[in-house]
C-alpha cells in the first residue's frame, strides 16, 4: 500500500516505493538546448497566433503540448536525432503560446468594450508579466502536486505527452497525421467562401423556417471548429450546442413572440424588437443572458475546487516555510527547481511593472495604483494555485480561466466602489488586474502540465522552468500584433444617422479622425439609453453622428465571448447600469442545469457564442463519439491517438489560414481572392454543396481516427 513502510510493502507494487522515470536522475542527457529552445519558441509563437484566432472565434483554445510534441520529434528526425529530454524542452516551451493567448484574448480585448483602444505596449506588458508569475508561482508548488501526489493527481494531457514522448524515442510517432490535418485545413480554408477567400462554397449555411419566426439554425463549416469538437469529445462539444440551441432556437424567438408587438423600445435595446433580426436581439438582450450563465458557470465551478483551493495553498506554504529544501535536494537533478530567492526577487520586479505601467501610461497621477500592483500578486499566487491543482485533475484544456476571472473582477471592483475608485479609467485599471491574473492562471496550469511531462520523462524542472519563461519571453511578441491584426481586418465603418446629439456623461471624445474628406470626433459611448454602445463618428459642427466604427473584436467574425463577459461584469459593479434582470435570467438558467446534474460551464459559453459556432464542433463531438463506439476506446486512449493528432492539423491550419485571410483583408485584397462568386454563383450560394463538402471533411477525420494508431509505450504510475 501507498503508505505502508519498506518492511510490509508487498512486492506486487514497488514503484510505489520510488518512481523511475524514463531518464534516471543520474543520467547526463543534452535538455534545454539552443536549437530546442529555438525550435520551441517558433512553434509557441506559430500555436499562439492559432489560439488567438481561435479564442477569439470560438471563445475556446486546446492544449498545444502534443502537437508541439509530435511536430519536434518530426522536425528533429528529419534534421538529425534528438534526445527525449530535447523534445521535451521544445514542448515546454512551445506550449506557452497557447496559454498566454487564452488569458489575453479572454480579458484584453473588453478595452474595446469599455471604451479604450488595444494598444500593443500594453498587452505586451501584461501578458509578459502574467505569463511571468504563472511560471514563478508554480515552482514552489511543483514537490507537493508533481512529486508527491503522483498517482493521485493524473495530469491527464501530461501523461497523454509523456507517452508521444516515450513513443518518439522508440520509433513510433505519427506525425504525418498532424501535417495532413494541417494542409487540408489551410487548402479548405482558402478555398472556402470566408472573407478573403476564394468563395467556392459557402461559409456558414443557414436556415431560417418561415413557420417559426425568429429561430436559427447556421454552422459556419471550418475544419478548425471540426477539430476543437473532435478534441473536447462528445459530452462537452453536446453540452455547447445545447446552450447555443437554448438561445437561437428558444429564447430569439420568445423574444420576438413576446416583443414583436410591442410599440417602445426595450432597454438596453435602441431599437423595437419588431424591427430587430435575430442578431440584433442577441446583441441587445442574449448577450447578458449568457453573461449571467457565464459568471454563475464560473463562479459554481470555482465553488466546487474549494476543497481543493484548501488544500493547495495547505501543501504551498509548507513548502515556502522549508526555505532550504532546494539546498537539501540539489543532489538529485530531477529534484532541482529554481531557487525560492529567485521566485521571490522576480515577483517584486514584476510588481515594480505594473505599478509603473498604470502609474505613467494608464492611470498617471491617480490613486490605486500600488494597490492595483498588490492585487495583481494576492490574486494572481491566490488563483495560480488554484490553476495548477485543477489542471491535475481535469486538463489545461478545462482550466477554469473564466471564472477565476470573472471572481477577480468582482473582487477588484467591489474594494474600487468601497475606497470610491469609480471613474471611467478604474475600469481599464480594474481590466489589468483581472487580466493578469488570468494569464498567470493560464501559464501557471500550462507550465504544471508540463512539469508532469518532464517528471515522468526525467527532465530537470528547473531547466523547464527556465524554458517555459523563455516561450513566455517569445510569444508575447506576436500576441497582441495577432489581436489588432485581427480586429482591423474585421472592422467596419457603417453610414448610420443620429441627429441633435448632445455629449452627455455616458459618451467620451477620443481623438480626431479625417473620414471621406470631412473631419470628425470619435466618440466612444457605453450606456446610452438612446445610442448603442460602440464608437462612432461625431460631427461637432452639426451635433451629428454620421458613421458607426464597428471594431472586428465583438461582431459576427469575432465574437470574443469572455472579454465581453468580463466587460459587463466591470461596467455592471462600477457603473451600476448593467441589466440585472437579464443577467439574472442566465444565472438562474445555469442553476437549473446544475439542480439536474448538469455541469454548466460549456453549456454558459454556449449559450453566448452563436449558433453557427457551436454546431460544428457538436459535430465535431459526434464524429469523436462515433470512432469510440466502433473501435472501443476510452476518452483517455483516444488522448493522442490518430484522430487527436488529425484534429490538431485541422486546428492549426484553418487558424493559420484564417489569419493569412485577414492579412488579405487587411491588404484590400479580397476582391482579387473572390474568384467562386464570378466563376460558380450558384455552387458558391448553395447550403446543400457547402454541407455536403463539410460533411465529406467529418468523413475524412472518421476514417483517419479510425485507422489504426503506432503503439505507443506506457509508463507505469
Amino acid at each position: 500500500m501507498a503508505g505502508a513502510s519498506p518492511e510490509t510493502q508487498t512486492t506486487e507494487k514497488p514503484e510505489k516505493a520510488a518512481f523511475r522515470p524514463y531518464v534516471p536522475a543520474e543520467a547526463a542527457v543534452p535538455e534545454l538546448t539552443f536549437r530546442a529552445a529555438a525550435l520551441g519558441a517558433v512553434l509557441g509563437i506559430i500555436f499562439g497566433a492559432v489560439s488567438v484566432y481561435l479564442a477569439l472565434r470560438a471563445g475556446l483554445t486546446v492544449s498545444a503540448s502534443i502537437p508541439v510534441a509530435v511536430l519536434s520529434i518530426s522536425i528533429f528526425k528529419w534534421l538529425g536525432k534528438s534526445t527525449i529530454l530535447e523534445n521535451n524542452t521544445v514542448q515546454t516551451v512551445g506550449s506557452a503560446g497557447e496559454s498566454i493567448a487564452a488569458g489575453v484574448v479572454f480579458t484584453l480585448p473588453a478595452l474595446i468594450f469599455l471604451g479604450f483602444q488595444l494598444e500593443y505596449s500594453r498587452i505586451f506588458l501584461l501578458a509578459l508579466v502574467g505569463g511571468l508569475l504563472g511560471v514563478l508561482f508554480v515552482v514552489p508548488l511543483r514537490p507537493p502536486l508533481v512529486v508527491k501526489e503522483h498517482g493521485s493527481l493524473l495530469f491527464p494531457e501530461g501523461k497523454a505527452c509523456a507517452d508521444v514522448l516515450i513513443s518518439g524515442e522508440e520509433g513510433g510517432i505519427q506525425a504525418g497525421k498532424v501535417f495532413a490535418g494541417a494542409g487540408l485545413g489551410l487548402v479548405y480554408k482558402f478555398l472556402m467562401g470566408e472573407r478573403g477567400g476564394a468563395g467556392l462554397w459557402k461559409a456558414v449555411p443557414e436556415w431560417h423556417p418561415s413557420w417559426y419566426p425568429g429561430s436559427t439554425l447556421a454552422a459556419e463549416i471550418t475544419p478548425e471548429y471540426l477539430g476543437v469538437g473532435y478534441i473536447i469529445g462528445p459530452k462537452v462539444a453536446g453540452t455547447m450546442f445545447a446552450g447555443g440551441v437554448i438561445s437561437w432556437v428558444v429564447l430569439i424567438p420568445i423574444i420576438k413572440f413576446f416583443g414583436g408587438h410591442l410599440p417602445e423600445v426595450i432597454y438596453p435595446a435602441t431599437v423595437r424588437i419588431a424591427d430587430m433580426t435575430p442578431a440584433q436581439v442577441w446583441g441587445s438582450y442574449i448577450r447578458y443572458i449568457g453573461a449571467g450563465a457565464v459568471t454563475m458557470a464560473g463562479l459554481i465551478t470555482l465553488a466546487r475546487t474549494l476543497p481543493t483551493i484548501a488544500k493547495s495553498f495547505s501543501a504551498a506554504f509548507k513548502q515556502l516555510t522549508r526555505g532550504k529544501m532546494a539546498a537539501a535536494d540539489a543532489a538529485r537533478r530531477t529534484d532541482r527547481d529554481l531557487p525560492l530567492s529567485f521566485v521571490l526577487v522576480g515577483t517584486a520586479v514584476m510588481i515594480a511593472v505594473v505599478w509603473a505601467l498604470l502609474a505613467f501610461h494608464v492611470n498617471p497621477g491617480a490613486s490605486g495604483n500600488f494597490i492595483s500592483a498588490l492585487l495583481v500578486v494576492l490574486f494572481g499566487f491566490f488563483f495560480s494555485t488554484v490553476a495548477a491543482r485543477i489542471v491535475g485533475l481535469i486538463g489545461s484544456s478545462s482550466n477554469p480561466i473564466s471564472g477565476m476571472t470573472i471572481a477577480t473582477l468582482m473582487g477588484t471592483c467591489l474594494i474600487f466602489v468601497v475606497v470610491g475608485w469609480t471613474g471611467g479609467i478604474y475600469s481599464s485599471i480594474a481590466l489589468s488586474v483581472g487580466a493578469v491574473v488570468c494569464i498567470a492562471g493560464a501559464c501557471a496550469g500550462a507550465t504544471t502540465q508540463s512539469l508532469k511531462t518532464g517528471f515522468i520523462v526525467g527532465a530537470t524542472p528547473s531547466r523547464q522552468e527556465l524554458g517555459f519563461a523563455v516561450g513566455v519571453l517569445t510569444s508575447v511578441l506576436v500576441i497582441g500584433f495577432t489581436l489588432k491584426l485581427l480586429n482591423s481586418s474585421a472592422t467596419r465603418i457603417n453610414p448610420i444617422q443620429f441627429s441633435n446629439i448632445e455629449i452627455t456623461a455616458d459618451m467620451k471624445m477620443q481623438g480626431s479622425i479625417d473620414y471621406q474628406g470631412h473631419a470628425y470626433e470619435v466618440l466612444s459611448v457605453l450606456g446610452s439609453r438612446t445610442i448603442p454602445d460602440g464608437r462612432y463618428y461625431y460631427d461637432p459642427a452639426a451635433h451629428e453622428i454620421d458613421f458607426q466604427e464597428v471594431p472586428g473584436i465583438g461582431s459576427p467574425d469575432y465574437p470574443a465571448p469572455q472579454a465581453t463577459l468580463m466587460s459587463v461584469v466591470i461596467n455592471g459593479i462600477l457603473n451600476r447600469r448593467l441589466p440585472w434582470t437579464l443577467v439574472l435570467f442566465g444565472a438562474f438558467i445555469v442553476v437549473t442545469l446544475e439542480l439536474c446534474g448538469v455541469r454548466s460551464l460549456a453549456f454558459a459559453v454556449g449559450s453566448y457564442l452563436p449558433i453557427s459556432t457551436t454546431a460544428p464542433i457538436f459535430a465535431g463531438g459526434l464524429v469523436k463519439l462515433l470512432v469510440q463506439r466502433l473501435t472501443k476506446t476510452t476518452e483517455e486512449e483516444s488522448e493522442a491517438g490518430s484522430g487527436a493528432l488529425f484534429s490538431s492539423g485541422l486546428i492549426a491550419g484553418g487558424s493559420l489560414g484564417g489569419l493569412a485571410l485577414a492579412t488579405v483583408v487587411g491588404l484590400k485584397k479580397e476582391n482579387v481572392m473572390a474568384f467562386g462568386p464570378r466563376w460558380f454563383p450558384a455552387l458558391s450560394q448553395s447550403n446543400l454543396v457547402a454541407l455536403v463538402i463539410f460533411t465529406a471533411m467529418a468523413a475524412l477525420l472518421f476514417f483517419m481516427a479510425k485507422s489504426k494508431n503506432s503503439r505507443q509505450s506506457t509508463v507505469d504510475s
